[in-house]
Order: structure tokens, then sequence, then C-alpha cells
């Protein structure tokens, strides 16, 4: 798989890049443009046409350099809004919509999603679906929100650290979670327990 973009580390800044080098850019065709505008040479009918195709083509390759620009003012909003993942890891992505986004770079909704659609970025921290960035988000004590795929890494690293002699329960974790100023129900980690593949406490204990 060939990533779309690539960010990299530069003197401490996180550059983004369209991952597009060894793709041929498109370019209008001089000889059609130059018969296009010789008179002398083509019927009406003719000129007309070459003129139609030319337009096609010309909106065509507009409409790939929108898309282009398009994806780098995404993925470079999404790289200032995600600088603590970049430097620290998935339990400091924070929560962010494809509407807030859209709202940002002033353009429609559908549209991101679109340039986002099947789009892959080479990171430092390895090669992610643009989708990735996108996650629901859950309330803190501090007023902030905290990344529902966050939630889900810290729940994974408690239960990985966890005694396996006495595994932590749903309820314990929601405690631990209540301690970092995060509030959780315990039905919403019993769900994204679930999701990770990880049992329930009872079944986790090991003598």
């Amino acid at each position: 798989m060939i990533p779309d973009l690539v960010v990299d580390k530069i003197d401490g800044q996180y550059r983004v890049f369209l991952n597009d080098t060894g793709v041929p850019r498109l370019r209008l065709s001089r000889t059609y443009q130059e018969l296009a505008r010789d008179r002398k040479k083509l019927t009406t009918e003719n000129r007309e046409f070459i003129t139609s195709r030319l337009n096609s083509a010309n909106w065509l390759i507009q409409a790939i350099e929108q898309r282009r620009q398009t994806m780098l003012k995404v993925m470079n909003f999404i790289v200032d809004r995600q600088r603590e993942f970049f430097d620290k890891g998935i339990e400091y992505l924070k929560p962010l919509t494809l509407r807030e986004v859209a709202e940002v770079i002033n353009m429609h909704e559908s549209t991101v999603s679109r340039v986002t659609n099947e789009k892959f970025v080479q990171t430092p921290r390895g090669v992610l679906p643009l989708k990735f960035f996108f996650s629901s988000a859950l309330s803190t004590a501090s007023g902030e929100e905290a990344s529902a795929r966050s939630i889900r890494a810290k729940l994974q690293k408690m239960v990985q650290e966890e005694n396996t002699g006495d595994p932590l329960t749903d309820q314990q974790i929601v405690q631990m979670f209540q301690e970092q100023g995060i509030k959780i129900a315990r039905r919403t980690v019993a769900k994204y327990r679930d999701q990770l593949g990880i049992l329930p406490a009872r079944m986790r204990k090991r003598v």
C-alpha cells in the first residue's frame, strides 16, 4: 500500500507532503490547443468538438489539483490539532469530526469525507488511514473532551498492567478513569472492552 500523504518531523516541526512524486502530472496537449486556435485547418464543427474536449480536460485537471490541495489542507489541520498524538502517542488523540474540519477549511462536510475516504498517510507513528484521526468524544472533568479512540487505548493499557491474580472490574476501570478526570459510564467501559476483545474480569483471572 502506497500512502497518499507523508508527515515528517523536520527541525522540530511536522510537515505535510503529498506522496505523488512518481505520478505524472496531467497537461493539456499543445497540439490540440493549436488546432483549436487555427480556424483555417478545421471546420466549425471539428473546432467546436476539439474545444469541448479541451474544456473537459481542463476541468478534470483543475478538479484533480483542487482535490490535492484539499487533502493538504485537511492533513495540515489534523497535524495541528493532533500534535500531542504525534509527540506522545494514541492516548493523547483528541476528538475530531468531519464537520469540524469542514468548518475550519471552509468546505462542505461531504467534500472532506470524500478526500479522506480510503486515503492513507505515512507518519512517524506508522501508516494510518485518514479516518483514524476522526473519533467521537467523551467529556472530562476539566470540560475538555477525550477521543473515544484514546480512551480505548488507556483502557487497554490499564488491563495490560493489571494484577492478573486480581483483574480490574469494569467498575474499577470507571473509577480509574474518574481519577484521571474522565467521566465514563460502566456500560461504555464494557462496550470498549468488548471492542478490544478483552474478556470480563472473572474470565481474565489467573492463579
